[in-house]
């Protein structure tokens, strides 16, 4: 007799430090879990629509910016 398993995709949303727990949880039970990961790109325009653009004078402005 063969017992046929069924599955559900779920998705949560977890706080970063919880994932830890959430693996070793889903690797006792024999879960599988896939990430989703945002793109470079769709990083770069959350950044903008949440004001996080920074405008420099000229070079040496931007150096002292990025390093200061």
């Amino acid at each position: 007799m063969q017992t046929v398993a069924t599955s559900e995709n779920v998705m949560l949303s977890l706080p970063c430090g919880d994932m830890s727990l959430l693996r070793s949880l889903s690797k006792k039970m024999g879960w599988t879990i896939h990430r989703q990961r945002k793109s470079g790109i769709e990083k770069g325009l959350e950044d903008i629509r949440k004001g996080n653009v920074y405008h420099a004078k000229n070079s040496e402005d931007l150096i002292k910016q990025i390093l200061g």
